[in-house]
């Protein structure tokens, strides 16, 4: 069964589309209507723009979303049987599976910016990458800390994201290395998201999720709270809205998709990042990654 899974935060870099664009008549004319949309050009941010620009996250979440969609809908034999993506990578996996759509899915990314940017600036917080550990020990020490820090991102086995206070990150990065950790590194990211401190982003995107229409989509959406395949409208919206708080179960959901029947997985979007972790879940599951037409 062809899987295809889509980037989250991270992924971008300047120029990102623009060969799209060029090549593409209908690229063009979807990156047109997205800067429409969103009130500002967007496409110029991202094909000439610099790598501080893209790091906004009001403009980096867009752009990731733009850049995966548009390239799935220009590739001629795009038919999923099953998709899933990291954390912002969701609304792309929705939107090429037909439960959202195209308009509405980049509505629904540029309020999740937003209110997690306004998120990020009530409390100031962090993530950390956490190499070398396994879960449990990491959520031990979590558990320990008075602050608030908790598991963000299960990505691969021995790879996992924290996220929580600055305080809390810096207590659990100590306690954490003093227990074997390889490396315990802080992440330059706006703030702490799939933690408890989304609580506000989630509860303005709740709102805006609830009024959008959502399908049921062609083939099973596996979502990140709970690593399962849904295509239920009303469960795909209620996992979308606990996502900003909950942890993105990303070792679980390609683990899941294999013992489904997944047997070729393709990343479609900027960077390689999905295709690596894939490999690390399971070294003999094939994966690419598609960037470009």
């Amino acid at each position: 069964m062809k899987a295809y899974v889509f980037p989250g935060q991270g992924a971008q870099f300047v120029g990102m589309g623009k060969d799209l664009y060029e090549q593409s008549p209908l690229a063009k004319e979807m990156f047109e209507k997205a800067n429409e949309i969103l009130g500002f050009r967007i496409t110029d941010l991202m094909f000439e723009g610099t790598d501080e620009d893209l790091r906004q996250t009001k403009v980096t979440q867009p752009a990731i979303f733009l850049h995966s969609v548009i390239l799935a809908k220009n590739i001629d034999d795009f038919k999923p049987e099953m998709t899933a993506g990291h954390s912002l990578g969701e609304f792309s996996a929705l939107v090429t599976a037909g439960a959202l759509s195209f308009e509405d899915g980049l509505k629904l990314v540029s309020q999740r910016a937003m209110a997690m940017q306004k998120a990020c600036e009530i409390e100031p917080s962090t993530m950390a990458a956490i190499v070398g550990l396994e879960d449990i020990v990491v959520e031990e020490v979590c558990a320990s800390i008075d602050d608030v820090v908790v598991a963000a991102n299960y990505n691969c086995p021995g790879q996992l994201v924290i996220s929580g206070s600055i305080e809390g990150i810096d207590k659990a990065c100590e306690k954490l290395t003093e227990k074997g950790a390889k490396r315990a590194l802080k992440l330059s990211v706006g703030g702490a998201f799939h933690s408890p401190l989304m609580e506000p982003a989630r509860a303005e995107l709740a709102k805006a999720i609830e009024e959008t229409n959502i399908v049921a989509p062609v083939c099973p959406v596996y979502q990140n709270v709970n690593a399962l395949p849904f295509t239920d409208p009303a469960e795909i919206k209620k996992n979308l809205i606990a996502q900003l708080t909950a942890p993105v179960r990303w070792t679980q959901t390609v683990q899941n998709m294999l013992a489904d029947g997944a047997t070729h997985f393709t990343e479609i979007g900027p960077g390689k990042v999905l295709q690596g972790l894939i490999k690390k879940i399971d070294r003999n599951a094939e994966a690419v990654s598609i960037s470009s037409l």
